[in-house]
């Protein structure tokens, strides 16, 4: 193994599945310091063969004296997936103020095809956010590289899924060694793995519903405006909004779709692909739509395409959903409720949301362009946490922006600071 400089990468929870301990690997290859910190036994699970696993079997108020003790090890670098649920939250205060570097990682801003690599927070907390468009295209009109849009995909559902069910199954068999474990979701992980096991048996049946649904909508004649809706316990939508679950915000959806729109126009409520039913959207769908007198102009889509829904809708509407990205890539009228990196004046309506229904405005197609380019030259890698050959092209490339002493976005724009690549030579 060769000698490098001390750094020490400490690991906290990542996406289901094996794409930390993939990652932590390859710094371990390439002569660098690997450690964990798990609070389950999924989290151990997936750290195994791997040396430095620090098991935190006591409650929130063992966290930060855990922490402490980690970092006293020589941890330059923090590596974690979202930075809002309360671990890591924690975790990142206090790695501030150690200066240790906190690398965080998200689903891709521009699914399907990317993952978000960023440094110090996502979404809402993104440097990203410090960028405006004119800042933006002086770095790109500096860039040696035109990005080009990736060949790869988000990763297979099934395997999102199947990585899901076994980590939360893996937590509810090790809960006598971590019982002090909370998740930082609902509901707990009984619950949790009961819901994707139903969701894996029932696959087949809501991918038929979905065609049929699809194909009603495709073939009618009528306008129709998007509603995406998010999975309620996911930390974008809960940390990042002011609305607690999916019934406030779809109620306040149609109410603003009653008061707006023509009478001939109908609301398409398209579901999360991961939705499991924990509120029970077709009910609470059905019921609000008796409440406002929408009924038959409203219509719930269970997952599919969300391209083929897109290509014939007059606008949508969400929290701040990254499906958002493909509304804005097609030059659709956007309104966004929540705090986003899109969330800005060019792409998004300010208009109020009975007007943004009768006749909304269309965000400015030359700003979100650079705007996504930005993104395709600094934040977004090509590859998936899921799909094994989606999780090689992610260890293609960051290695490199992750020892790089600048990130993403600053490296753009100082070119200079740009990272070399890190090749482990054997003889």
């Amino acid at each position: 193994m060769s000698q490098r400089s001390p750094r020490h990468f400490l690991f906290l929870q990542g996406p289901h599945g094996p794409f930390f301990r993939s990652l932590a690997g390859e710094f371990q290859q390439l002569g660098y310091r690997v450690s964990r910190i798990g609070l389950n036994a999924g989290d151990a699970f997936f750290w195994r063969g791997l040396p430095g696993y620090r098991a935190l079997r006591g409650g929130h108020d063992t966290w930060r004296a855990g922490l402490e003790s980690a970092f006293a090890d020589g941890v330059t670098d923090l590596v974690c997936y979202g930075t809002t649920r309360p671990f890591h939250a924690m975790a990142r205060d206090l790695a501030r103020r150690h200066g240790i570097t906190i690398h965080a990682f998200e689903e891709g801003y521009l699914r399907p095809y990317w993952v978000t690599y960023e440094r110090d927070g996502t979404n809402a907390e993104s440097s990203l956010n410090a960028f405006t468009i004119v800042k933006m295209r002086d770095a790109l009109s500096s860039a040696r590289n035109t990005p080009r849009p990736a060949p790869d995909a988000w990763g297979d559902m099934r395997q999102h899924v199947f990585w899901g069910a076994g980590y939360h199954a893996l937590m509810l068999l090790g809960q006598r060694r971590y019982p002090k474990y909370a998740s930082h979701r609902t509901p707990q992980p009984r619950h949790e793995l009961a819901i994707y096991v139903k969701h894996l048996i029932s696959m087949p049946v809501r991918r038929l519903k979905r065609r049929l649904t699809t194909g009603r909508i495709r073939r009618a004649t009528f306008p129709y405006h998007v509603a995406l809706c998010q999975l309620a316990h996911d930390a974008n939508f809960r940390d990042n909004s002011d609305f607690q679950n999916q019934s406030s915000f779809l109620d306040f959806v149609f109410d603003g779709f009653a008061k707006g729109a023509p009478n001939h126009h109908h609301l398409v409520v398209k579901a999360h692909p991961l939705e499991d039913g924990r509120e029970a959207l077709p009910s609470l769908v059905k019921g609000l739509a008796e409440r406002h007198g929408l009924q038959g102009r409203i219509h719930l889509l269970t997952g599919g395409k969300l391209a083929q829904l897109l290509d014939h809708a007059e606008s949508a509407v969400t929290v701040n959903s990254t499906a958002a990205e493909q509304v804005l890539w097609r030059g659709l009228p956007l309104k966004a409720f929540g705090r986003a990196t899109y969330n800005r004046p060019e792409f998004v309506s300010n208009q109020s949301l009975p007007d943004f229904f009768a006749r909304p405005c269309p965000p400015d197609r030359d700003a979100y362009e650079i705007y996504r380019q930005f993104l395709l030259a600094t934040s977004q890698i090509p590859g998936g946490f899921y799909a094994k050959g989606a999780r090689q092209r992610l260890l293609r490339r960051l290695p490199d922006l992750m020892l790089a002493r600048e990130d993403p976005y600053s490296t753009l724009e100082n070119p200079s600071a740009s990272s070399q690549q890190h090749i482990l030579l054997v003889t």
